[in-house]
């Protein structure tokens, strides 16, 4: 393809078309004009179409080297979805490891029950010798108060505690009761029910000797005989009845 040209006295130039295009005339004879204008923009076009080819190339290329070794893309495929349901798996063992603590915790909680119902009865049973014991030997009550034993120890036997072993006694306001003839130490058990009687408002109706009157009561037995009711008659009467009631040899039946 070679430019079309003319001269003009002497002088050549190129042949223009009507839009002042030169024109070319390609080896087949044929004419064209050629527009520099387009070109340059089309080649600009091209360039940027080849430039993001490239790039897009050079993305596909790093991307792939990734998978540098595999063979057959369908069975690396096969194993991402293995992968993936394994992962799922992992999941829901995930949620099976609790479970199975869980049953784990209870199956140990079961096996020690006996062991901790035994250790609760043996506290129990701890707590009602040395307290209950100590209500049923109290020399205190034996010389000083004129109703049953297990009236004071339902009275009283809340404000007892045992602390290592050892029988505590609080009053009212929870703090222990400490002996006025040992100072620095706890009260025993005598000293500390002795200070518990004697901040008692009814102490005078549980006392030997008290004579306050009290509310009445109906007896059995003969004449001259002691008089006797039952447990719930006696647990009906106020506390003076029931010191009246001690005084005078009643029995409960």
């Amino acid at each position: 393809m070679k430019l079309k040209t003319q001269t003009i006295d002497g002088k050549t130039y190129a042949e223009v078309n009507e839009h002042g295009l030169p024109i070319y005339v390609h080896d087949d004879g044929k004419e064209v004009a050629h527009d520099a204008a387009q070109t340059v923009a089309t080649i600009s076009r091209l360039n940027g179409e080849a430039k993001t080819n490239r790039e897009r190339y050079e993305k596909a290329e790093s991307a792939l080297k990734t998978f540098e070794g595999i063979e057959d893309p369908a069975a690396a495929k096969k194993a991402l979805e293995t992968l993936k349901n394994f992962d799922d798996k992992k999941l829901v063992d995930a949620g099976e490891v609790e479970k199975v603590k869980a049953e784990a915790i209870k199956a140990t909680e079961d096996k020690y029950a006996p062991i901790v119902q035994e250790r609760d009865a043996f506290q129990t049973q701890l707590h009602n010798e040395l307290i209950g014991g100590g209500f049923a030997r109290s020399k205190y009550i034996q010389d000083n108060i004129a109703v049953p034993v297990d009236m004071i120890q339902a009275t009283f036997g809340k404000n007892f505690q045992i602390e290592d072993g050892k029988v505590v006694a609080v009053g009212a306001d929870g703090q222990k009761i400490y002996s006025r003839t040992r100072p620095g130490e706890v009260a025993d058990f005598d000293e500390a029910l002795e200070s518990l009687v004697g901040g008692y408002q009814h102490k005078d109706s549980i006392l030997k000797g008290s004579q306050a009157g009290g509310a009445g009561f109906q007896g059995g037995g003969g004449q001259g005989g002691a008089k006797t009711m039952s447990r719930q008659q006696f647990d009906a009467l106020d506390p003076t009845g029931r010191a009246q009631f001690a005084r005078e040899g009643g029995q409960i039946q």
